[in-house]
């Protein structure tokens, strides 16, 4: 099973190596943090820690932060799940939400489709949407998790999905 929390460490280590050599596609995701905004690219590079690398990432796969991010990719009971499964032109696809899981579940059961989590709700949606994500609706890791994100059958069959998540959203 893909360990996603070391994964992301072991991005974040590479992205703060290549942010303090002056990269300057990492001094640009560094400077996405408002504490590293305003500053130019060597002082971004000269100030960069691993705090803020891991930040930057978990800002960029849509979470609050790193202990958000955390506590969501090692299957931690949150509320809030970020938004790592939506991208902005999610709202083009024929989509069905709820505030409720259970009725989220139900629908999903009834009608097919994908269970996905956003922030604190729930969104059925269709193949096309997650192909939008970067992500294979034939995947059989769809089947092996039930089709359900939040409550997945098989955890090492998540993993993969979200590794892959990971990968589409920041290798974009």
């Amino acid at each position: 099973m893909v360990n996603l929390v070391d994964d992301l460490k072991q991005r974040a280590r590479r992205l703060h190596r290549r942010g303090t050599a002056g990269d300057p596609e990492a001094i640009a995701r560094l400077r996405a943090l408002p504490e590293l905004s305003e500053l130019d690219d060597a002082k971004v590079a000269s100030s960069a820690r691993r705090r803020h690398a891991l930040s930057a990432l978990a800002r960029a796969l849509g979470f609050d932060g790193w202990p958000h991010a955390k506590a969501v990719l090692s299957g931690d009971a949150v509320r809030d799940r970020g938004v790592l499964m939506f991208r902005e032109h999610g709202g083009a696809y024929w989509n069905i939400w709820s505030a409720d899981y259970d009725e989220a579940a139900r629908i999903r059961r009834e009608h097919g489709g994908y269970l996905l989590p956003y922030k604190h709700q729930f969104m059925v949606v269709e193949a096309p949407f997650v192909a939008s994500l970067g992500l294979d609706p034939d995947d059989p890791d769809w089947d092996a998790i039930g089709r359900d994100w939040l409550a997945p059958a098989d955890r090492a069959a998540w993993s993969r999905l979200t590794h892959a998540a990971i990968e589409a959203r920041l290798d974009r």
